[in-house]
């Protein structure tokens, strides 16, 4: 078994933030980013994925949270990941086409603040953080094991 680090961005310009629309069957949202390739830093991660899923171009700034999921398969573990969310800054205010989005993914969406409690987003309990964030409230960095 191994750690699978993800490197999130969280993309926020006048009172909206960009998120991925993902449909399994459900609609949900996710903040554009993805897992790390060996020998790649987490700031050249971001500005890939970024890329692929959002057709963002971005310049990484600090690091906002970090969550883990660790997940308990009848006792025995799963997956184990880890996430680290940085605040992003977009360099063209055009967003492209996305070059490889995820398998569920079916749009890219400026979802507004006052919307965030109502769509349905993982790691559910970031929504909470978010909204801390975004009202400038203290909010920890090292969000534990949430989904």
């Amino acid at each position: 078994m191994h750690i699978r680090n993800s490197i999130k961005a969280i993309i926020i310009q006048n009172h909206h933030i960009l998120l991925t629309k993902n449909n399994d069957g459900h609609e949900f949202y996710l903040c554009p980013g993805g897992g790390q390739d060996f020998a790649e830093s987490f700031h050249e991660t971001l500005k890939r994925e970024c890329l692929e899923e959002a057709g963002a171009k971005v310049d990484a700034g600090e690091l906002l949270f970090v969550r883990e999921y660790i997940e308990d398969r009848d006792g025995k573990p799963g997956q184990h990941a880890v996430e680290c969310y940085f605040h992003c800054h977009l360099l063209d205010s055009q967003l492209l086409e996305p070059t490889e989005p995820d398998k569920y993914q079916v749009d890219v969406e400026w979802v507004p603040f006052e919307r965030l409690e109502l769509i349905h987003m993982y790691p559910t309990k970031l929504k909470d953080y978010l909204l801390q964030y975004i009202k400038g409230e203290p909010s920890p960095v090292y969000l534990g094991n949430i989904n």
